[in-house]
């Protein structure tokens, strides 16, 4: 390569034959971004990387590429700009498809690794510097091999650790990327089979619900609820809802995206059975508990004569739509899996002298082929938790009572 690059940077050569030599340098330097770079795995950064051939190799390709023109301080300059920073119509055509990539495994490099990030200018804010990373780690989270998504992982970890708590801007999220990036952290939270890389996804979207504004949580919560369809992914948004509302209520002025009409309007996505009595509350069971656990800490916090929250005002429409189908359910889902439980014990004899396998049908789904012990056991721990949901729903429900006699005392008493 370095041939070709005293070449293309000496003045004295032809410019027409140079240009055309620089664009296939270009071409070079790109898909050597994309392969074997994207997918390499770099030693941890300390003494030993100076001898790591990949490092060097992508340290050779980000001198190449500032060689010809391209450093990575222009690319960053006109980030979302109309002006394209190449110069030839067959990479502006590419730019967007089979650059993306390239452009991604580069941003790693670079902020991930550090290649050359000195040559990067001081004054570029650190929200500047997430929103131009955010395509690069979309990209990133799209591709299936955990190699390539554990970069995206790091990449966004490195840029929010430059942002402080609360200082992202909820006008950010009108960026797509901005919304995509957390619903592809959820897809790694539940579909990775690596328990270390969900870990990690769980952990990045915490530290970016921690990095945006009051207006930008709510905004993320509204959308991840609508979306996620996953009980413990929606469980771990009520959490933090309810950690928003308590930081909220603990202020001397109330933050109005936690309180009040905005809350309420929150709270409709949470304290709700998506179908009604008939829902699955086995597979809900992680959402149905947090809902519980956040409407009895709203019904302890707050009063009816404060009613800062907006609870006592739709105490009615929640008790409709989500105590009372919830009560209903319980009784069903109880009776049903009572019923397997026993017709499971009179045939496990029958099937125990047989030495086969007994299949129990719950929920119009077969539970798969096991031994009598295991499937008795599968049904009494779903027998177990539908108790501890009725137990909590019980306490909410006395607290509600506790609290609604209460206020009825006072007034009759200041009448």
């Amino acid at each position: 390569m370095k041939p070709f690059l005293e070449e293309v940077t000496d003045e004295r050569e032809n410019s027409l034959e140079n240009e055309k030599l620089k664009d296939e340098l270009l071409k070079f330097c790109f898909k050597s971004l994309k392969c074997p770079l994207l997918t390499a795995q770099f030693l941890e950064q300390s003494e030993e990387t100076e001898n790591d051939p990949l490092r060097c190799f992508a340290s050779e390709i980000i001198g190449f590429l500032s060689a010809i023109g391209y450093p990575f301080s222009k690319m960053i300059f006109n980030h979302g700009r109309k002006k394209r920073i190449w110069n030839y119509l067959e990479f502006e055509e590419e730019e967007d498809k089979q650059l993306a990539d390239s452009l991604a495994s580069l941003a790693y490099l670079v902020f991930v690794q550090g290649i050359s990030i000195d040559q990067l200018p001081m004054v570029l804010s650190p929200s500047y510097l997430l929103q131009f990373n955010m395509g690069h780690i979309e990209v990133f989270l799209q591709r299936t091999e955990e190699s390539v998504f554990s970069k995206g992982l790091d990449l966004l970890e490195n840029s929010l650790l430059r942002i402080e708590d609360n200082g992202l801007l909820h006008q950010y999220l009108e960026i797509k990327s901005f919304l995509t990036v957390p619903q592809g952290l959820v897809k790694v939270m539940t579909l990775c089979p690596d328990e270390t890389l969900r870990k990690k996804g769980l952990a990045m979207l915490q530290l970016y619900i921690n990095k945006l504004d009051s207006q930008g949580k709510y905004t993320l919560f509204r959308c991840l609820l609508n979306t996620s369809n996953h009980s413990g992914v929606e469980a771990f948004i009520i959490q933090n809802i309810k950690n928003q509302i308590d930081i909220s209520l603990k202020r001397t002025h109330n933050n109005k995206w936690f309180t009040g009409p905005q809350l309420i309007s929150l709270l409709d996505l949470v304290l709700f059975l998506p179908e009604g009595a008939e829902t699955d509350l086995l597979q809900n069971s992680d959402r149905i508990m947090a809902s519980l656990n956040l409407l009895r800490y709203l019904v302890i916090k707050d009063n009816e004569h404060d009613n800062q929250t907006g609870l006592w005002t739709e105490l009615g429409k929640i008790e409709n739509n989500f105590l009372k189908p919830l009560h209903t359910g319980l009784n069903m889902s109880k009776a049903h899996y009572e019923a397997e439980i026993k017709n499971s014990q009179e045939n496990s004899q029958e099937v125990q002298k047989s030495k086969e396998f007994c299949s129990v049908t719950v929920g119009g789904e077969e539970i798969p082929n096991m031994p009598p012990e295991m499937q008795l056991k599968v049904l009494h721990s779903a027998l177990f938790t539908f108790d501890l949901i009725e137990s909590v729903l019980a306490r909410v429900e006395e607290l509600i009572e506790i609290k609604t006699k209460s206020t009825s005392e006072e007034n009759t008493g200041i009448k």
